[in-house]
């Protein structure tokens, strides 16, 4: 019998097949596939059965490397539900970026999409793993140890009398100054309809837990299904019985189509999407029925404060966001009203705390920037020398993701940098953030990035690299200076603006500034 509190106990495909056996699991919204609860049960129970049947025992790696798919939902519930851990990765990554994952993971089984079986493949190879079990989504390959994917599920007959048990998660940072961390998640060893709802607290908050006799969420998340936050709601949202509307690839104007023609109620975003989505021709933006839109939630990235109030006179009070880290020290969050009242601010600490420190450990009073340490419930204060100093890194439960920031009288958090980031000109700290959050306001930018750049009289000068909306005027970055100049200090201010034609960010919206400086550095 399956807990009603879930809080103690959230359901998965088994019930849901039961109960609402023709309801969406998963939809992608740009070519109209879908697959339906008792379809995810009945392949996922097929596909635990084949991994089992090559060997695979609770606590092995499946390496995932597949785009937004609706067999998504079958390969996460196929080890969430034989205790086996789901390791997904970014898709763009090529062999020399996929070898340390592979090598942290050691995967027993591979699932991959066709056009990625080559990259994958030359990465387990460099890797020095032993050889995985391969299946191929899509096209088939002709190597001897390779499965195709569809062809593999169809043909395996469930194992009624398989050990259920929940599986567990490895994911990776970003990667975006160096080698991607991992972070495992192991099994917890409990059937999967005994698992407490995954983000049980935000789910409650956001409004996704529905009450007797209504209907569960349905969630647009447009981004990678391989970052956290995607696969977190992806998770919480199919506990929860709901449907998880995805795409292949962002459009701005294919997102609203999405949410009038599925009726969502909730969405996850980036703030880049915010950006793309504020471009869109008025006429193109007002003719779209959002009415079932009840909640918009966003993180991931530093949203500038204009984009935000841009979206919430837009869509209304329903506008959220979030800030925490991967490796799950703790949260912070924010609603609509409290941002109007705290414009920039990421929120206040949910369920435990968050401490400013300097460099040596130290506590920094309201009002000054420093590195934003998340803090859980039951962590233990560190051990200080006289003079406050901690290592605070040594200490269980605290955390640090090299962000860089401050705290009002209020307790709102709001962030000035990242770690390696602070631009340091003439001795005199320059953070990034305040002149993108600036540019991104002028109607000729369509992107930002502000960096540090060599310079032999101050050690280092501000440089903007922008991406132009639109064909590039030759007067723009002398423009962009002055438009600096008249609003903020000026040795605050770019010395120089570049004009790219893209800037390189990550699928989660983060600026990729290993890649970026490389340009500058070399």
């Amino acid at each position: 019998m399956v807990s009603p509190n879930l809080y103690a106990g959230a359901v998965y495909p088994r019930i849901h097949a039961a109960t609402a056996q023709h309801r969406p699991a998963v939809v992608l919204a740009d070519t109209g596939e879908r697959v339906t609860w008792s379809e995810v049960e009945v392949r996922s129970a097929a596909l635990a059965t084949w991994f089992r049947a090559r060997g695979l025992r609770p606590g092995a790696v499946v390496l995932l490397a597949l785009p937004n798919d609706v067999r998504w939902a079958e390969i996460a519930w196929a080890c969430w539900r034989s205790g086996l851990v789901l390791a997904p990765v970014n898709v763009h990554l090529g062999p020399e970026e996929l070898q340390p994952l592979i090598e942290d993971a050691g995967p027993a089984a591979v699932v991959v999409g066709t056009g990625l079986v080559g990259a994958v493949r030359s990465a387990v190879a460099a890797a020095g793993v032993p050889e995985p079990a391969w299946l191929v989504v899509g096209e088939r390959h002709d190597q001897d140890h390779d499965h195709d994917y569809d062809a593999a599920v169809a043909a395996t007959t469930p194992d009624p009398h398989l050990p259920e048990a929940m599986g567990g998660r490895l994911l990776f940072s970003s990667g975006t100054t160096g080698r991607p961390k991992p972070f495992r998640e192991d099994p917890p060893g409990t059937p999967p309809a005994d698992v407490p709802l995954r983000y049980a607290a935000m789910m409650t908050d956001l409004g996704m837990v529905p009450g007797p006799g209504e209907p569960p969420p349905i969630l647009f998340s447009p981004g990678p299904a391989y970052h956290t936050a995607p696969m977190g709601f992806f998770h919480a949202v199919h506990q929860l019985g709901g449907t998880v509307v995805t795409t292949r690839r962002f459009d701005a104007e294919g997102a609203l189509a999405a949410i009038e023609r599925h009726g969502v109620t909730h969405s996850l975003w980036v703030p880049t999407m915010f950006v793309r989505l504020l471009r869109l021709p008025a006429e193109v933006r007002e003719k779209y029925d959002l009415s079932t839109h009840r909640v918009a939630v966003h993180g991931a990235a530093p949203c500038p404060p204009s984009v935000k109030q841009a979206m919430l006179d837009w869509w209304g009070p329903i506008v959220h966001e979030y800030y925490g880290s991967s490796e799950g020290y703790g949260r912070t969050s924010i609603g609509p009203e409290e941002w109007l009242a705290h414009p920039g601010s990421v929120g206040r600490p949910k369920g435990g705390s968050v401490r400013i420190a300097d460099d040596q450990g130290r506590d920094l009073p309201v009002g000054e920037t420093g590195q934003v340490w998340l803090v859980r419930p039951d962590a233990p204060e560190p051990d200080r020398d006289p003079d406050g100093g901690a290592d605070l890194a040594a200490t269980p439960g605290w955390g640090w993701a090299g962000d860089l920031g401050r705290v009002d009288a209020d307790g709102y958090i709001y962030l000035t940098g990242r770690r390696g980031q602070t631009i340091i000109t003439g001795g005199v700290n320059v953070y990034p953030r305040e002149i993108e959050d600036l540019l991104a306001l002028h109607p000729a930018v369509a992107d930002v990035a502000v960096l540090g750049v060599p310079d032999e009289e101050f050690g280092e000068q501000v440089r903007a690299v922008v991406q132009p909306l639109g064909e590039p005027r030759p007067e723009l970055g002398e423009e962009l200076v002055a438009y600096c100049r008249a609003r903020l200090a000026h040795y605050k201010c770019p010395r120089a603006v570049d004009l790219v034609d893209r800037i390189p960010r990550s699928d989660a919206g983060k600026i990729l500034m290993a890649e970026l400086r490389r340009a500058y550095r070399t």
